[in-house]
């Protein structure tokens, strides 16, 4: 995990696109989204005071293929922990998901007016998109192909590109435990819903425009999402998004 947050630390220094193109190069559909208060930019959230005991399910994951530590107590704000709450769109099918990037939401839409929710990294400003697409297919520990875009940028990168096969699953993998795959119109996005969020991060707009989850959340959402899923990304109104870590 260190070598990990070493890796994301060096990426901090200049802003990436690790899994998505431009969004100028995006065609999505416009949505509506509700107001909501901004998030702050790319600082990270500091510890919650008095904040109860995690729950179990942030425990470490021993019978996964890498390790999954625990998630710290005291990093993550309790709103961010998942949840069942009332569905925040009546419109969307069950097995939907809807991603709320200015609170730093994502919602399983569930059947009977529910919905799961989960703390979300998302985009920060020049990689944040928004609009409809579906999940095409998931992965377990996925490899990380370094998109062409990111290597004319970070030629450092150019041991993980496409045509070198890319970074290994593992712990120190971007992408971490689970990746779900978004395209539209049957091309691939190159964004991404996947695991690898650092705790401290849960909430912000410090991505490349994929949203990041906590590795035991996405585990869980990989699970249950179907294939084909809808996924419907709101536009951000949050002024003054800042940067990216990878």
């Amino acid at each position: 995990m260190m070598i990990r947050r070493r890796f994301l630390a060096a990426l901090a220094a200049a802003p990436l696109a690790a899994c998505a193109r431009p969004a100028a190069e995006m065609a999505f559909a416009p949505v509506t989204p509700a107001p909501a208060p901004a998030l702050r930019p790319t600082d990270p959230a500091p510890a919650v005071p008095d904040a109860p005991p995690l729950p179990a399910r942030y425990g470490a994951i021993p019978d996964e293929p890498f390790p999954v530590p625990a998630v710290p107590e005291g990093v993550v704000d309790p709103r961010l922990w998942r949840q069942e709450v009332e569905t925040p769109d009546p419109t969307l099918a069950a097995g939907s998901i809807l991603v709320d990037p200015d609170r730093g939401y994502l919602f399983l839409i569930e059947p009977g007016g529910r919905a799961l929710r989960y703390g979300v990294g998302v985009g920060g400003a020049g990689f944040a998109w928004n609009g409809d697409a579906r999940v095409q297919f998931t992965r377990a520990w996925p490899t990380w192909r370094v998109p062409d875009e990111m290597i004319a940028r970070r030629p450092e990168l150019e041991p993980y590109s496409v045509a070198n096969g890319g970074m290994p699953p593992g712990p120190d993998n971007p992408l971490g435990a689970r990746a779900l795959y978004l395209f539209q119109n049957g091309e691939d996005t190159l964004y991404r819903i996947h695991g690898a969020c650092e705790p401290q991060y849960l909430g912000r707009a410090v991505s490349s425009g994929c949203i990041r989850m906590l590795d035991q959340d996405v585990i869980d959402l990989e699970e249950r999402t179907p294939h084909g899923a809808t996924v419907r990304v709101l536009p951000s109104l949050a002024e003054g998004r800042l940067g990216a870590l990878y």
